[in-house]
């Protein structure tokens, strides 16, 4: 009959096996990425006194993931905010190619408050700014928050250009070495993956290239790091692409769709 341990033993093994995790920063780096949303695009909010909040809430990020000594995660708060008007310019062009292009917006408003898309590409474009300055793991656990929000999970690592617009946005996924150029429009389930996972392929480029004026309809799978989709090119909805398309293409899948009548 096996033995029932006490429960101090069991408290002993449970931290003998504990990883090294601090869950609670989880719920900063999301407050975190309210407060900073909040004070891009809330005109009511208070800046000057939000502002200090942000800091405040930054420095106790850094205090929790700069594992390295050597590196003074704090000085990179100066670098990222005078970075913030540039950013909030951006986001702008984002929230206006989206009411040019979708019949369904009805106002720049309803895109800032009601688009789970252009929620996605915000913390994407603040995440990615501090992903380039070397914070560590904070801009990774802010996309998965905009992920769990809106269904959408755009590594920090990515590149996106000008003018981004994701409609519907549910199932999207765009992989870390995605590059993305001016004016993509992509919609619900598209993935820009890798054609296979392996751990060696870490530092090379794994994802597809988009270049100018492309469209990317539903459900469309585009693998590969050599694969580069040709500007003005239209990806038509469930194609599963894994080799580059020249510039001006149309590229669609036929399936054959039978329709018997009932009696």
């Amino acid at each position: 009959m096996t033995k029932r341990m006490n429960k101090k033993e069991l408290i002993e093994q449970i931290k003998n096996l504990q990883p090294a995790i601090n869950f609670d920063l989880k719920k900063r780096v999301e407050q975190f990425t309210d407060t900073l949303f909040k004070c891009l695009f809330d005109v009511s909010t208070d800046l000057e006194s939000h502002l200090d909040v942000l800091l405040d809430e930054f420095i106790t990020l850094a205090e929790i993931v700069c594992w390295d000594e050597a590196k003074n995660c704090t000085k990179i708060w100066d670098q990222f905010v005078y970075k913030l008007p540039q950013l909030l310019a951006s986001l702008n062009e984002d929230a206006s190619s989206i009411e040019m292009n979708d019949p369904a917006a009805e106002s720049l408003e309803e895109v800032y408050l009601a688009y789970p898309g252009f929620y996605a590409i915000a913390v994407y474009r603040i995440s990615h700014e501090l992903y380039k300055l070397g914070f560590p793991l904070v801009p990774r656990l802010m996309t998965e928050f905009a992920h769990k929000v809106t269904g959408v999970d755009i590594h920090p690592g990515a590149q996106i250009g000008k003018s981004f617009f994701i409609d519907h946005a549910t199932g999207v996924v765009i992989g870390e070495t995605t590059v993305i150029k001016d004016n993509v429009k992509i919609y619900q389930g598209v993935t820009l993956g890798a054609l296979y996972v392996d751990k060696e392929l870490k530092n090379k480029k794994r994802h597809p290239t988009v270049e100018s004026n492309v469209t990317i309809y539903a459900n469309a799978t585009i693998l590969g790091g050599d694969t580069v989709i040709g500007e003005n090119s239209i990806i038509g909805g469930n194609v599963w692409v894994t080799n580059s398309i020249p510039s001006n293409s149309l590229v669609y899948h036929s399936p054959e769709i039978k329709v018997k009548e009932l009696k």
